[in-house]
Parts: C-alpha cells; structure tokens; sequence
C-alpha cells in the first residue's frame, strides 16, 4: 500500500462504470482505504471480491429517472468518480452510434455532477471525471469517445470553477492505455499494440491500479488546493 489504509474513513464515494476495469479497480482501492463506497455500473462486476464498505448497484447514467433515484437515496457523499463510459469504434461514424455514445460518457457525466453537487456541497467534497489520452490527441476510429473525452477535459475546467464557491474541487485523470477488458482487442493486436508501446515513453501497458491511486490522490487533503486539473496518467503517452 502506498497510501494509510483509514485515509478515507468516514468518507462517502460514488463511483459510476464500476462493475468492470478501471472503475471497478477505483471503487475497489476507495473502499480499502476505508471509504463507504457505492459502486453503479451495467451488469455484474466482473471481479466477486466481498469488501467492508463496498456495495454494488446497477445504474445506466443516460437514466436520468434512475440516476435521480439514486442519488436522492444516498445520505451523504464526499467523493464522486465519474468512470462510466463506452466506445464503438468505427461504428461511431454513423451517427446515432455517435450520439449514444455521448449521451453516455458526456451526458452522463454532467448528469451525475448536477445530481451530486448538493450533497458535496453538505461535506465539502471533491469530483473526479475519467478522461482519456485520446481527449487531447483523437482517434479515426473513435471519433464518439474522442469527442466525448475531450468534452470531459472542458466540462471538468468549467465545472472546478462554477463548484468552487461551494468548496467542491473538481477535477480529472486522463489514462492512456491501460489493461483492461476495454482494450482487450487492441492488446491482442501485436501492430496497434507495439504501436502503443512505441510511442508511450515508458514502454508498456499500464494497470488499473495505476489509475486508481491517481483518483485516491486527487481525492484526498493532499489535493486540496487542487481543483480543474488534468491528471494524465499515460507512461508518457502524451509528452510527445
């Protein structure tokens, strides 16, 4: 552990997307350090690991009835981690496909924030949105989940600012390209995968727990002078 294991008792979180990958490894690390974490998210976690704190519920965050529910039901929150998200590949270029996409990943999250603001307000918590690498360098074959991260890189900024007067930081971790079920297709593809590899400074995939203790930091006092920043944690992939 890099962190003291009761740095997050008595905190409250909400992470979305958290049945799988990176999310799920979010509301996991939470949890461990003593968070009371509700974990939202599609269908059942991939991982069956029975935690203290840690309870799963299923939520669509293009639900705005559910989401409403949701969040009317939770007594108090400190943190919120907004991880949902989908990608489509080059389905994206039609444009329905586009707009769902959206409707998830951006909508979603704006959602998730308004929803939250209130109740962060009560205990003077924080909001983390999950970017990506590919908000700042795009994708031809995502052009959905491009757009849509990027958006999240703005709405981060804007909302750090519109929050602050209700003592709520509000900022972002961008991964690059992480181990996960989610990029299971591109690891098996030795080209796009080398590809990858060859431009990330580092040389490797990164792990979910990468992402995980980047979100813990910006989540705790260490961070608290830190609002409507842009964490990227890549290896490298974006210094050049």
């Amino acid at each position: 552990m890099i962190f003291a294991n009761d740095l997050l008792a008595g905190r409250a979180a909400l992470v979305t997307g958290a049945t799988t990958g990176i999310g799920a490894e979010i509301a996991l690390q939470l949890a461990r350090l003593g968070a009371d974490v509700t974990a939202v998210g599609l269908g059942k976690p991939e991982r069956d690991e029975t935690r203290t704190g840690l309870t799963y519920r299923e939520l669509d965050v293009s639900d705005d009835a559910a989401c409403t529910a949701l969040l009317g039901a939770i007594p108090r929150l400190d943190i919120v981690v907004n991880c949902a998200g989908i990608v489509r590949s080059t389905a994206e270029h039609q444009f329905d496909v586009f707009e769902t996409v959206l409707k998830v990943n951006l909508t979603g999250t704006m959602r998730i924030c308004t929803l939250a603001r209130p109740k962060l307000k009560e205990t003077g918590g924080c909001i983390v949105n999950i970017a990506s690498v590919l908000g700042f360098v795009g994708n031809p074959q995502a052009p959905a989940y491009a757009a849509s991260k990027g958006a999240v890189v703005q709405l981060t900024r804007s909302l750090s600012h519109a929050y602050a007067a209700d003592g709520v930081r509000v900022n972002a971790v961008a991964p690059g390209y992480v181990r996960t079920g989610f990029t299971q297709l591109l690891q098996e593809d030795a080209a796009r995968s080398a590809a990858i590899t060859g431009r990330t400074a580092m040389k490797r995939w990164g792990d979910p727990v990468e992402i995980a203790n980047a979100v813990v930091f910006l989540c705790s006092p260490g961070a608290s002078y830190i609002t409507g920043a842009i964490l990227p944690v890549d290896g490298g992939y974006l210094a050049i």
